[in-house]
C-alpha cells in the first residue's frame, strides 16, 4: 500500500497542458480566455491553495508561451514520442519524488475551470486503493486523479512497453473513485468547444 499524503506539504499539483484548441480555431487550450483570463490561470487559482508543496505545469515545446499565466515550473515529457497524459504524470510523479515530504501528485486537465475548492481533500480521503479519482455526473475523469509517487517506475515501464491508456493503467492499480454533483455546474467541465465556453462563461456571470 502506498503512503497516505502527507497533510498540508504532502501533494504537489500538475496542470496537464497537452490539449490543442482545435475546435477553437488551434493553439494551446489552456490558453484559451474565458471572460478574460486564460483557463490556465483559472485552473492553477483554484488548485494552488490545495497543494502547498506547489504547483507543475505538463507541456511540451517552448515554456515561453506560458509564463505569463503560470509562474511554476514547466515540465515537458521524459519518455519520447508524445504518448499522452499519461507521460505528463508521470514527469511530474519524477519531479515529485525530488521533494522532500511529496508522496503524492494531484492532477488535472488545464481546460477546467470550475475545480472544486475540496477536490485535493476528499480524494486524500477517498479510501485505501492506489489511486483516487474524481467523476462527476455519469463520467470518470481519468486525468483528474491522485497519485502515489511510488508508481513512477511501473507508470515508466507502461509507457516503454507501448501502452497510453490512462484507463488502463488505473485498473492495473486500482482506484477510489469520489464523486461531485454536476448542478449548478459540472466541476470538472472541459471546455472543448465554442458552445462549452459560451456555456462556462454564462456560469460564471451566473456565479462569480
Amino acid at each position: 500500500m502506498s503512503p497516505a499524503p502527507v497533510a498540508g506539504t504532502g501533494v504537489l499539483g500538475l496542470i496537464l497542458a497537452g490539449g490543442l484548441a482545435r475546435r477553437m480555431g488551434g493553439g494551446d487550450k489552456p490558453l484559451t480566455v474565458l471572460a478574460g483570463r486564460t483557463l490556465l490561470a483559472r485552473v492553477a487559482e483554484r488548485l494552488a491553495p490545495q497543494c502547498p508543496a506547489g504547483l507543475a505545469l505538463s507541456a511540451n515545446g517552448d515554456p515561453e508561451r506560458f509564463r505569463a499565466a503560470f509562474a511554476g515550473p514547466i515540465l515537458p515529457d521524459t519518455v519520447p514520442d508524445h504518448p499522452g497524459p499519461l507521460a505528463g504524470i508521470l514527469a511530474g510523479l519524477e519531479a515529485a519524488a525530488g521533494i522532500a515530504g511529496v508522496t503524492h501528485l494531484a492532477s488535472v486537465p488545464g481546460d477546467a475551470p470550475f475545480l472544486p475548492p475540496d477536490f485535493v481533500a476528499r480524494l486524500t480521503a477517498a479510501g485505501d486503493r492506489p489511486i483516487a479519482l474524481a467523476a462527476s455526473g455519469e463520467r470518470r475523469h481519468f486525468t483528474s486523479a491522485l497519485w502515489p509517487v511510488a508508481l513512477r517506475d511501473d507508470l515508466r515501464a507502461w509507457l516503454t512497453a507501448g501502452e497510453r491508456r490512462v484507463g488502463g493503467f488505473i485498473s492495473r492499480h486500482g482506484a477510489d473513485v469520489v464523486a461531485w454533483p454536476v448542478a449548478p455546474v459540472d466541476p470538472f467541465l472541459n471546455l472543448n468547444a465554442p458552445d462549452d465556453l459560451a456555456a462556462a462563461e454564462a456560469a460564471l456571470a451566473r456565479a462569480p
